[in-house]
């Protein structure tokens, strides 16, 4: 069978994969991309001038979360995780997502510029339940996340913390969450509703290779009060929380990043050249 061409995409956009055609958009006379429809997987990583970081840990989580809502078949997931790699850009910073629509069974790419990037991050404090129905595979409640950020920009703060109903930290709408008690790196435990985050397993690994120790612990709100924490994703890397906002009394106190500085080169280090 005579495999699509698929040469890099220069702008921004969402295109629509068949094993026929491959990756199109709505001007190429293929399938026009079902536009709004809610999500059954995605993933995302950022792309700065053709190097990124844990791809092939990226590519694992996909496959997997499709072959777990039913999905395409395996064959068809290769085949698109193929074409979607070689038409990914090699200059510019770039933020793409790939996509298995829910109700369409589509697999789509998103490729977005990516936004400004941060080295600290101001966290609401209030505690937001998690309102996730799938929480631990990423894509159907992204609508959602969205709506609790944006609850937590009218307090001044980048990002939300969720809770469970017990009042134990989980993550953030859109990061893991890790941070350190003495010289221990702790993270919540893997039995909890949580995302597996690529950025998060790179963290975890290298500690555990360079003798640090790493534990899993329920912890509030309050118990990170004064600690460094850490909020991580495939975007922004490493982010020490700067500042908790709103929703506590007295207001929680962000731990000085005194690890964070050396933590950051080695991960931004991981970053290779898409194969």
């Amino acid at each position: 069978m005579t495999q699509p061409a698929t040469q890099a995409a220069v702008a921004e956009g969402l295109l629509t994969w068949t094993p026929r055609r491959g990756l199109t958009g709505p001007d190429s006379h293929g399938c026009v991309p079902t536009v709004g429809e809610r999500l059954a997987v995605a993933d995302s990583w950022l792309l700065r001038d053709g190097r990124v970081r844990g791809l092939g840990r990226h590519r694992e989580r996909f496959l997997r979360s499709c072959g777990d809502s039913g999905g395409p078949s395996p064959r068809q997931l290769v085949d698109f995780w193929r074409d979607m790699t070689a038409a990914l850009p090699h200059t510019g910073e770039w933020f793409p997502r790939v996509e298995l629509g829910a109700e369409s069974r589509e697999l789509r790419l998103l490729l977005r510029h990516a936004p400004p990037l941060g080295t600290g991050v101001r966290v609401w404090a209030a505690g937001q339940l998690d309102p996730r129905t799938v929480p631990r595979r990423k894509g159907p409640d992204l609508d959602i996340l969205a709506r609790v950020r944006q609850r937590a920009a009218t307090e001044g703060a980048d990002e939300a913390v969720l809770i469970a109903p017990s009042g134990v930290v989980l993550e953030g709408a859109t990061t893991s969450l890790l941070w350190w008690e003495d010289d221990t790196l702790c993270l919540p435990s893997p039995q909890l509703p949580v995302l597996a985050g690529v950025t998060a397993a790179l963290i975890q690994e290298r500690a555990q290779r360079t003798g640090i120790r790493v534990a899993h612990r329920e912890r509030t709100l309050a118990d990170l009060d004064g600690r460094e924490v850490w909020l991580v994703n495939a975007l922004h890397g490493i982010r020490p929380v700067k500042e908790w906002t709103g929703g506590t009394e007295p207001l929680m106190r962000a731990g000085h990043p005194v690890r964070a500085a050396e933590w950051r080169p080695w991960l931004e280090g991981l970053m290779e050249p898409l194969q």
